[in-house]
C-alpha cells in the first residue's frame, strides 16, 4: 500500500470533518486554507468521498460539507479504499480487489505479502476519525502546555 498525496488530503479533510461534527457544514475554502490543500484538487476529493456516501453537501449561505455518519462508524481504512484502492501491496492477497495468480498456492512471496495487508488492514480498520480527532486534540493540548 501506497498512500497517495490524494489520499493524504482525503484523511486531513475527514479529520477536520470529523472535529466539526454536529457543528454544521464546512465550506471548501476553510478546510483549504486550514490543511493547505489546493481547492480544485480538494473539490474533487470531497466528491469522491460523498459519492462513496460519507458526505453530504449543501448549497448556499452556512453550505459546505459535513459528515453523513459519526467520526466513531468510519475507519480510515474506507477513506484510504475509496481513494487509493486496495489496502494490499499485491493484487493476489487482496480482500478488496483479489487479482489472481497461477502461483497463489505455491509463492512464498503472497504468503509475506498476506501478512503485512493483514497488519495494514487491522490498524487501519481499527482505527476510526474519532480516535484521530482524540489525537489531534491530544496534540494540541500538549502544544498549549508547552507554552504555558
Amino acid at each position: 500500500m501506497r498512500l497517495s498525496k490524494k489520499g493524504e488530503y482525503a484523511l486531513r479533510a475527514m479529520i477536520d470533518l470529523s472535529l466539526n461534527y454536529k457543528k454544521g457544514s464546512v465550506q471548501i475554502h476553510a478546510i483549504s486554507e486550514k490543511e493547505k490543500i489546493p481547492e480544485k484538487f480538494l473539490e474533487h476529493i470531497l466528491l469522491d468521498l460523498k459519492k462513496a456516501g460519507l458526505l453530504q453537501s449543501r448549497r448556499g449561505i452556512g453550505g459546505g460539507y459535513s459528515l453523513i455518519k459519526s467520526p466513531k462508524e468510519i475507519t480510515l481504512a474506507e477513506v484510504i479504499r475509496i481513494i487509493d484502492g486496495p489496502l494490499a501491496p499485491l493484487g493476489c492477497v487482496s480482500s478488496w480487489a483479489h487479482v489472481s495468480c497461477p502461483e497463489e498456492k505455491n509463492c512464498g512471496l503472497q504468503s509475506v505479502m498476506l501478512d503485512v495487508r493483514n497488519a495494514i488492514a487491522r490498524i487501519l480498520e481499527g482505527i476510526t476519525f474519532d480516535d484521530v480527532c482524540k489525537r489531534t486534540k491530544g496534540a494540541l493540548d500538549q502544544r498549549l502546555m508547552y507554552y504555558i
